[in-house]
């Protein structure tokens, strides 16, 4: 037995000293924050990648420390100027496009060409009427202006047919432009940050480091991210660089061939140094953005820790008052082990249910914190007296039942809950019967106080036999002698039963025609019955009989006694 109440303690203590030693390991967790890192890598792609500041903005959104704000700037500080140069080399490009010189990407450009020189003369031809104030001139002039809006959506239209073939990048980069634009005004709210996540309480402290292990997870996914991006702009920069190397030693960079074609080449070369020059800052970008996220995720992964160590410390506290719980339990039951078991049983009971209740308590401190709100405390409060006062509050509305037009009054012969007695007190919260016995044997009292909780009004049901003048149906059998005609018997014993309970039986059938009429129940006989029942030594006669209860020991007792007296009377003799 002793084995069987140390093991909780022992498995208790052994969590609480693993917990401790944790708590110790993790004691100089705090945060720090990271200088960002400088190293070298990239990616390079034809089209604008705005994915990298996007990523950024969300990052920015969930920092909270000054450390991780410091890294978030900069991040975007890096994002944004990497965005900068590839709209730089995609402009630089998009200037320097050329329309194959055929196939219908070249008749869109002519066309293109030819709608800008119509409108330009168009605007020059409007101009010129304006100036003119004649009939003949303004007819002119709203002809002008009507073949004007009608080039303009010729333009309008011919330039989305070469966008969509792609024939005109300019189109595209306005766009992701404006997406920058939109970008950027995200920044600022971006940088506000988010709210440092409260750590006070268990609960609160396991919501914090499962967010910061979800960021720390995105903060490793943007430095692949980065140093991909790297890679690939590293990777693009090295093939460029090999297709202008030969160029530079061609003729045209030596000084050789036409004037025409140099000039042409090297704005060409002049154009390709800037992409590469542009790359290799991209590049420089990336590195850095990848080693801002390395350090932003140390920061994150240094207050992790630390949560972790708040974390365990109040896992260490609840195994504490679980400890203490026990140990002291154990004591209450050494302590009242001495004396009178039965009467000290009742404060062990009281005793050991307080202190469980007061651990219950501070561990729902511990894991949710101390309720500073009046509404939550009183909302909490009114919950836990609902359902410790459960019974006394069904109990004390059992006693306005039993108060009411049928419950049940001191001096009532009623059965509760399979006990039956008499009323000897109905209180707020209790009824007590003086016990009585088995009412179809003696009826005598037990002299045994039975207390019920008022809640059986409610929950249960119970009998009153004292509804209707406490009355109720009694028997006794005699057995006929063998000698004599039974029937005979039979019938001066019902006669006789029914001359001594005559009174009675009046009086109930009246009590209980009043109540059968109220409820327009069916009426009752309360004549008497008498029943012949054959038996191994002869015959039987069983009587049934009203009385009352009070009375009814008296009764039969009477009756045994007339019955014995009639039984040895001679037979009367028949003519």
């Amino acid at each position: 037995m002793k084995r069987h109440n140390s093991a909780p303690v022992a498995i208790l203590a052994v969590l609480l000293v693993a917990c401790l030693i944790a708590v110790y390991v993790t004691r100089d967790a705090a945060v720090k924050q990271a200088a960002p890192a400088k190293n070298t890598t990239i990616d390079q792609g034809a089209a604008v990648d705005t994915r990298l500041l996007q990523t950024a903005n969300q990052l920015a959104a969930r920092a909270e420390t000054a450390g991780e704000q410091s890294n978030a700037r900069e991040a975007l500080r890096l994002t944004d100027h990497e965005l900068d140069q590839a709209f730089a080399t995609a402009l630089r490009k998009a200037a320097a496009y050329r329309a194959p010189a055929g196939g219908p990407l070249r008749t869109l450009t002519a066309r293109l060409n030819q709608l800008k020189v119509q409108i330009a003369a168009d605007e020059s031809r409007i101009a010129l009427l304006t100036k003119q104030s004649d009939s003949d001139d303004e007819g002119r002039l709203d002809l002008a202006k009507a073949q004007l809006a009608l080039d303009q959506d010729d333009l309008e239209d011919v330039q989305q047919d070469l966008a969509r073939q792609g024939g005109d990048p300019r189109a595209g980069l306005e766009r992701v432009r404006q997406e920058h634009e939109n970008i950027q005004h995200q920044t600022a709210q971006a940088l506000k940050g988010a709210p440092l996540s409260p750590t006070g309480t268990l609960a609160e402290q396991i919501r914090a480091w499962l967010s910061l292990g979800s960021l720390n997870g995105l903060l490793l996914s943007a430095e692949r991210q980065a140093e991909d991006q790297a890679a690939a702009l590293g990777k693009q920069h090295d093939q460029l660089e090999e297709q202008v190397g030969p160029f530079e030693s061609s003729a045209i960079a030596q000084g050789t061939g036409a004037t025409t074609d140099k000039i042409a080449g090297l704005h060409w070369l002049s154009d390709e140094r800037k992409t590469l020059a542009e790359l290799d800052g991209r590049v420089q970008d990336c590195k850095q953005l990848a080693g801002v996220y390395r350090a932003w995720s140390t920061i994150v992964e240094t207050r992790r820790r630390a949560v972790a160590h708040l974390l365990l410390t109040s896992i260490a506290e609840i195994l504490t008052i679980l400890l203490a719980a026990f140990l002291v339990h154990i004591a209450i039951r050494g302590l009242f082990r001495k004396g009178d078991r039965k009467r000290l049983q009742q404060a062990q009971v009281i005793t050991a249910v307080a202190v469980q209740l007061a651990a219950v308590v501070l561990i729902l401190l511990v894991i949710f914190g101390t309720p500073y709100q009046l509404s939550t405390i009183i909302g909490l409060a009114t919950a836990g007296l609902t359902v410790v006062l459960k019974d006394f509050i069904v109990a004390f509305f059992g006693w306005f039942t039993l108060m009411g037009k049928n419950g049940i009054r001191v001096g009532d012969w009623v059965e509760i809950n399979g006990v039956s007695g008499e009323v000897i007190e109905i209180g707020l919260l209790k009824t007590v019967l003086l016990e009585l016995g088995n009412w179809t044997d003696t009826g005598h009292p037990t002299g045994r106080k039975v207390a019920f909780s008022n809640s059986f009004a409610m929950e249960r049901h119970y009998f009153n036999f004292s509804t209707a003048g406490q009355w109720l149906w009694d028997e006794l059998a005699v057995t006929l002698p063998a000698a004599g005609d039974p029937y005979l018997k039979a019938q001066e014993i019902r006669q006789l039963v029914e001359h001594e309970t005559e009174a009675d039986s009046e009086q109930a059938a009246q009590d209980w025609e009043r109540v059968t009429t109220r409820y327009g129940a069916r009426s009752f006989s309360a004549k008497p019955a008498v029943n012949l029942r054959p038996t191994g030594s002869g015959l039987e006669v069983v009587v049934r009989y009203i009385t009352r209860a009070p009375q009814r020991n008296a009764m039969k007792s009477k009756l045994f006694q007339l019955i014995v007296d009639l039984l040895h009377k001679p037979a009367t003799a028949t003519v």
